[in-house]
């Protein structure tokens, strides 16, 4: 009986925070190398570098090791193959000063043990400290392969010093993201015709709420013209529920006028959610995630930008935020979704090809993977 050879991949990213889009893009980097591997007749065993080693490994059913714990990830890179380091926004220290330091960190440990190192569909910055860009360049120019998930990213890397030539640009990885098999529709009330149903993903960011104001006021306006099922789709517990209700307490009472709300709390693996985007019949998004996985199950979308990430992925599309999270025009965003409710099958035969394109370019880093692993035997 012939085995297919097996080869070991450490993952480096934020997983085991329970995020759902750090999750989604775990699962779709898991998923891909998975496919091309089997396709290619190598068998992929990832070790996957979490805060939570127990949930991720039942999760996804994958062996894992504490990011923090040195040890650990020292000897989980001495027996492997290779590193993937991402995806998501890894290399940035919008979020603090220590971000940056612990994912190169863990690619330079890779390197010492003279391990080839992938860079999977980052996004790259913002990079405010300038003493890193030396330090993302000497590590960087070691890798094996590079891809990020927007120009802007790659422009970033090459203002530190790094070739054009080697830099891929490339999806996020969710693109490529299949939903769970056998998911059940957002229910209405079987005696009414099926109103449209708007999904919505909201975050805290401005410290007003300005934006969590602006669609309030937007959705109550389009309530007020049209029934409608305002699904509520939090990605990040507990406060991506709580930046929701805060909206839902603003909207009033909008179930009068026929109008239903209510806050999807049972979808907590990526591909649930997947699916329950799928579902909708529109999305308004500020998490990054929310969209692509709107754009992924070709669904309308709606885009509130708070980050420049929100504007590189809608850009992708041809697409323009409809405001900010410090700027939100309550009557643009209700004329917005009755536009693309009224045009929605107009939107999807528009967006489907470069929508299937992106997806069809989201497994380019798993292939090249799995292409190098399978030329060292």
């Amino acid at each position: 009986m012939v085995t297919s050879p097996q080869k070991t991949i450490v993952i480096s990213g934020y997983y085991g925070f329970k995020n759902s889009g750090d999750e989604a893009v775990l699962q779709s980097i898991l998923t891909a190398l998975e496919e091309k591997g089997k396709q290619a007749g190598v068998y992929i065993k990832p070790v996957v570098l979490s805060i939570d080693p127990e949930w991720t490994s039942s999760t996804y059913g994958v062996q894992a090791v504490h990011r923090m714990k040195l040890g650990e990830v020292r000897q989980a890179l001495k027996n492997s193959s290779g590193l993937i380091s991402g995806g998501g926004s890894l290399l940035q220290d919008a979020t603090g000063p220590k971000t940056i330091p612990y994912y190169l960190g863990v690619i330079k440990l890779a390197q010492w043990l003279n391990k080839p190192v992938f860079i999977y569909s980052q996004g790259i910055g913002p990079v405010n400290r300038k003493l890193f860009n030396p330090l993302i360049k000497n590590a960087f120019k070691k890798c094996e392969y590079i891809s990020v998930r927007d120009v802007q990213s790659s422009e970033l890397l090459q203002s530190m010093g790094l070739e054009a030539s080697r830099i891929q640009v490339v999806p996020d990885p969710v693109m490529g993201l299949t939903p769970e098999a056998g998911s059940v529709a957002v229910e209405n009330h079987a005696a009414e015709p099926k109103m449209p149903v708007i999904g919505i993903s909201v975050r805290y960011w401005d410290p007003e709420r300005r934006e969590l104001k602006g669609i309030a006021e937007g959705l109550r306006a389009l309530c007020e013209k049209q029934a409608v099922h305002l699904r509520f789709l939090p990605f990040h517990f507990p406060d991506d529920e709580k930046a929701s209700q805060e909206i839902i307490q603003q909207l009033g009472d909008v179930t009068s006028g026929g109008s239903q709300v209510s806050v999807c709390r049972e979808a907590v693996y990526p591909r649930q959610m997947l699916a329950e985007v799928g579902h909708c019949d529109l999305v308004i998004g500020m998490r990054l995630h929310s969209l692509i996985y709107a754009a992924n199950r070709l669904v309308p979308l709606i885009g509130v930008s708070y980050d420049p990430k929100i504007d590189h992925f809608l850009k992708r599309l041809d697409i323009a935020p409809v405001g900010t999270s410090s700027s939100l025009d309550p009557g643009k965003l209700e004329a917005e979704i009755s536009r693309l409710l009224a045009s929605r099958e107009a939107w999807k035969e528009a967006s489907k090809p470069r929508i299937d394109r992106l997806k069809q370019e989201a497994q380019a880093p798993a292939q090249h993977i799995i292409d190098f692993l399978s030329s060292k035997g």
